[in-house]
């Protein structure tokens, strides 16, 4: 949320401007008020020693402080010093002062606008952005727009916690607005546009990630230099209006997540010639791309995922030479891509189509994009096969096909092998009914970090051309027809930390060398993913969606397959362990009290095995343990109690008839009942006759005492 290049290549030529050698030291009024400044904070981050001390005669010659050749202060930079406190109102007497940079700091209260840019005031820049300031803003007097200097041009309030109207009455006074970013903060009511009307060289208008709210003003339209126009994450409504097209110098227009709605279909978009950035994304639009997208020569990024657009990519697509990145995920676009020559599109980097109804065959000239990185063709109706030219694509990061009708997983797997870069691959849900490739000249791979290949219903063995994929961090096998042992070479993957081969046919007994995964074991921090596909999430599975900036799960998923023999003992060493399913299998004897050490571990399913003994009770001491299921097995015994166990329903114990505890209603330590329809032995026939006639007496007696008690207060 900081500034555009343009702002800050503006805020830097201004710094420059004002920096120079000065003859003579700072006027007496400037270093009082920079010491009151420096004093009123309850923080200074160290400035007051050494370098802002009361005897310092110079103060030029202060941290952060810039003066002019007659010693004027021009200048007060100071961003990133742990700064705390409220910005003192005595930074407007500095009547020289053109720059303010107070950013990334904690400062809090509210902001002195009116007192920093009063009429003796001739600051240019202001830049509070990154700390904790509230409140309103107000409304500015008319004296702050009569100057005897420059007057402002940038202010920069982003990553705050203003709130209220955003003041635009006496606003539309400053002539000479260049850039204003209030991203970032809860200011509310109608969007600010005053600024077209008065300031003819507005360029940059931030306004995302606030409560704006209403119709996006049709006063925009009349910013003629606006260059930057970003409002998305607010609380608008209604349609884009055709008036915003009026402003034709626009380069960046982002309204992503603004509650949009109507068509672009038909709109004069095609006046904005310089447009390099156009995001839309997560909206309401309906419709089809408008062919006159061809007309934005100059466009780079096109976002328009999570709308209900649909029809068929325009052929005019193609014209548009400079696109970088083409995100389209989560519409209803269909018919066959062949309509874009995309060979004219030498600088895509990004295409992602998840989730549409496109058809037919990957067009051959996708694969001319010798610059993409990421492609994303996911959830669509794509079928074939692919192509040898993939191989052209040298820098292919991220590429993902599933769930599509894609067939001849042998042939994918030996075209792929030429692109050396690639490292996430998905290939789930295709290729249905093949067999698991055996061929051991599937080769390469040796950057791949992401597998997928489950539900794809393949035949066959565990595959041993995996063991030479030494990077792989997460491989997902699951629900194909796979039979046989889990191979002892599964160690050798040392950076694998997910595995999901549940569903499948897999048997034998679970090896220890399972158990010596090196980064399962290990403490270190989860992998984190290659930022280079920063706009694409990485989903691993059924239920992790994981981005570049989070770290892959450790999780091993055996359940669902035939597994015998027992729980290995050395399963206490996967202590970095998230997750655990073993369940569905036909393991037997007890639950390894080994488990207690996956001090990690939030995860455990041991369901439907042939377990027996007790719940190791010292698994209460796994505090993050949110999931825990041993049902249906043959357990016995008290339910562990306190811990996370407290939290666990009832269904996570049901199908083990001899546990007892609060958990399966069923109190245990009560001694066990002699066999129903067994015959009692003469000892125990005495004893019980003896037992009937004291009992028997008791009752009387205490019959007799009640009706004595009752006589004696009621009689």
């Amino acid at each position: 949320m900081g500034f555009s290049s343009l702002a800050l290549g503006m805020l830097l030529l201004l710094s420059l401007s004002s920096v120079s050698s000065h003859a003579t030291p700072c006027p007496e009024q400037d270093k009082r008020s920079s010491l009151r400044f420096i004093s009123e904070l309850s923080v200074n981050g160290g400035l007051a020693m050494p370098s802002w001390q009361n005897d310092t005669a110079d103060c030029c010659l202060w941290e952060g402080i810039t003066c002019n050749g007659e010693g004027v202060v021009t200048e007060v930079s100071l961003p990133s010093r742990g700064l705390q406190g409220r910005i003192s109102p005595a930074l407007g007497e500095l009547t020289g002062l053109l720059h303010i940079n107070l950013s990334w700091n904690t400062l809090s209260g509210g902001l002195p606008l009116e007192q920093l840019m009063s009429s003796t005031s001739s600051i240019v820049v202001i830049d509070v952005s990154f700390n904790h300031l509230e409140g309103e803003l107000g409304e500015l007097s008319s004296s702050v727009s009569v100057t005897h200097g420059r007057p402002l041009q940038v202010l920069n309030i982003s990553s705050n916690q203003f709130t209220g109207e955003f003041p635009s009455r006496t606003w539309k006074l400053l002539k000479n607005l260049v850039t204003l970013n209030v991203s970032n903060s809860s200011f509310s009511g109608q969007v600010p546009s005053s600024f077209c009307l008065a300031s003819a060289s507005i360029t940059v208008l931030e306004l995302q990630y606030n409560q704006f709210s209403g119709k996006i003003p049709l006063m925009l339209g009349n910013c003629s230099n606006l260059k930057v126009l970003k409002a998305g994450h607010n609380n608008l409504g209604g349609t884009v209006p055709d008036e915003l097209f009026n402003a034709t110098s626009l380069e960046h227009l982002s309204f992503r997540n603004a509650g949009l709605q109507g068509t672009l279909d038909g709109s004069p978009i095609g006046k904005l010639s310089d447009l390099v950035t156009l995001d839309l994304g997560e909206n309401n639009f309906i419709g089809k791309i408008p062919d006159s997208i061809g007309l934005l020569k100059m466009l780079e990024e096109l976002h328009l995922h999570y709308n209900m657009m649909s029809g068929e990519l325009p052929s005019t697509l193609c014209n548009c030479t400079n696109l970088v990145t083409i995100i389209l995920e989560n519409n209803y676009f269909s018919g066959e891509l062949t309509k874009v020559n995309f060979s004219t599109l030498i600088n895509l980097e990004m295409l992602d189509l998840l989730y549409n109804n496109f058809s037919g065959t990957i067009p051959g000239s996708i694969y001319s994009c010798s610059n993409m990185v990421a492609l994303r063709l996911s959830y669509n109706n794509f079928h074939g096969q692919l192509s040898q030219r993939i191989g052209n694509m040298k820098s292919l990061i991220f590429l993902s096909i599933g769930s599509n009708n894609f067939t001849n997983i042998t042939n994918t797997l030996h075209v792929l092998r030429d692109c050396k870069n690639l490292t996430f691959l998905y290939l789930e849900t295709n290729f249905k009914g093949e067999a698991m490739p055996r061929d051991e000249t599937v080769d390469g791979f040796q950057n791949l970090q992401v597998f997928t290949l489950h539900m794809c219903s393949l035949s066959g063995k565990f595959p041993h051309w995996i063991s030479r994929l030494k990077n792989l961090k997460a491989l997902l096998l699951h629900s194909n027809q796979l039979n046989g042992p889990i191979p002892a070479w599964i160690k050798r993957l040392e950076s694998l930390l997910y595995l999901d081969i549940s569903n499948n046919r897999l048997a034998g007994e679970i090896p220890s060398a399972l158990m010596e995964l090196p980064m399962l074991t290990t403490g270190k921090a989860p992998t984190k993913l290659d930022p280079t596909v920063f706009e694409i999430p990485v989903s691993l599975g059924r239920s992790f969606q994981v981005q570049e900036t989070s770290g892959i799960p450790k999780v091993l998923n055996l359940g669902h397959n035939n597994f015998t023999g027992v729980i290995p003992q050395e399963i206490g060493q996967l202590k970095s362990l998230i997750t655990l399913n073993i369940s569905f299998n036909m393991l037997s004897r007890e639950i390894p009290q080994q488990l207690c050490n996956l001090s990690n571990l939030q995860v455990l399913d041991l369901s439907s095995d042939h377990f027996t003994g007790a719940i190791p009770s010292d698994l209460n001491t796994l505090h993050f343990l949110s999931a825990f299921n041993v049902s249906n097995n043959d357990l016995k015994g008290p339910i562990p109690t306190g811990g996370q166990f407290s939290t666990f329903p009832n269904s996570s114990f049901e199908g083990n008839p001899e546990l007892c505890g609060i958990m399966v209603n069923q109190l245990c330590g009560w001694a066990e009942a002699p066999p129903r329809f067994s015959t009692p032995s003469k000892e125990q026939s005495d004893r019980r006759v003896a037992f009937v006639i004291a009992f028997g007496a008791f009752f009387v007696v205490g019959v007799l005492y009640d009706q004595l008690v009752l006589a004696k207060y009621f009689g």
